[in-house]
């Protein structure tokens, strides 16, 4: 299965109003019954080691700032997927991600069923809050590019 990347084609605003990056990626799969927390799980729920070990170098290297190194935050626990706090959810979309103080984060699955097959595609947003925010973006860009394709492709297997 292949991923492609597509336009960003959501209501930016009403997801996160100001977001300065966005950016899709779309899968193409065989199936009718796939919904999107169940795409979500397939994608965000277990990561390839490589993924994992990205993900613990980032968190080793911003803790140091105080930036948030998962979902955690200090309000009661919202359900998760993965490290992700899941914020709105319908059939066809989960919108998951978090606030920080250098950006907040969301990645929106959408799954559009299309005669016998399914397109899932994966849309991240972004909204840098000062320069760190900025710069993080800037450095992260290169490996997200990476990784949410790598991602996507799990929700086919």
């Amino acid at each position: 299965m292949k991923v492609q990347e597509v336009a960003a084609n959501i209501d930016t605003a009403a997801l996160l109003p100001g977001a300065q990056f966005a950016d899709a990626f779309r899968l193409e799969i065989e199936s009718k019954t796939l919904d999107a927390r169940h795409a979500a799980q397939r994608m965000m729920g277990r990561s390839p080691r490589w993924i994992e070990t990205l993900l613990s170098l980032r968190n080793l290297l911003v803790a140091p700032f105080g930036l948030k190194t998962s979902g955690a935050s200090e309000k009661p626990p919202r359900e998760m997927i993965g490290i992700f706090p899941i914020l709105r959810e319908t059939p066809e979309r989960l919108v998951a991600g978090f606030n920080d103080k250098h950006l907040d984060f969301r990645v929106v699955i959408d799954v559009a069923t299309s005669g016998s097959s399914q397109q899932v595609t994966a849309t991240t947003l972004v909204l840098t809050h000062n320069w760190f925010g900025r710069i993080y973006l800037a450095i992260i860009r290169p490996f997200h590019r990476v990784i949410v394709p790598a991602m996507l492709r799990q929700v086919a297997s």
